[in-house]
């Protein structure tokens, strides 16, 4: 499954913007770094069924492979980056779906 691309699901409540600024401000370019694209965020989203609704803030970025999406996620540079997401908000979930073959 490596060779597939994989998307990033992340779901986060923003409690302390001016925290949460300075890791969107060095999110961009290591997302860059491993060949990372943003695809979308949205704070209004609407849960339509389930009984774990997802609240707070949905982001989708995507990854050309899981080997890339996990280099990104444990590389030493986001690790020091996160803890200003950490600090703002209340993390959810990170997931990783893959995507078609």
């Amino acid at each position: 499954m490596s060779d597939v691309e994989v998307y990033m699901i992340a779901n986060l409540v923003v409690e302390d913007t001016s925290e949460y600024r300075k890791y969107e401000k060095g999110f961009f370019p290591l997302l860059k770094k491993f060949g990372g694209e943003f695809v979308t965020f949205d704070d209004n989203h609407e849960n339509l069924e389930g009984e774990f609704p997802l609240e707070g803030r949905v982001i989708i970025f995507k990854f050309p492979s899981e080997k890339l999406a996990k280099q990104w996620y444990n590389d030493d540079e986001y690790q020091v980056l996160s803890k200003f997401r950490r600090a703002g908000t209340t993390l959810k979930s990170i997931t990783l779906v893959h995507g078609m073959p």
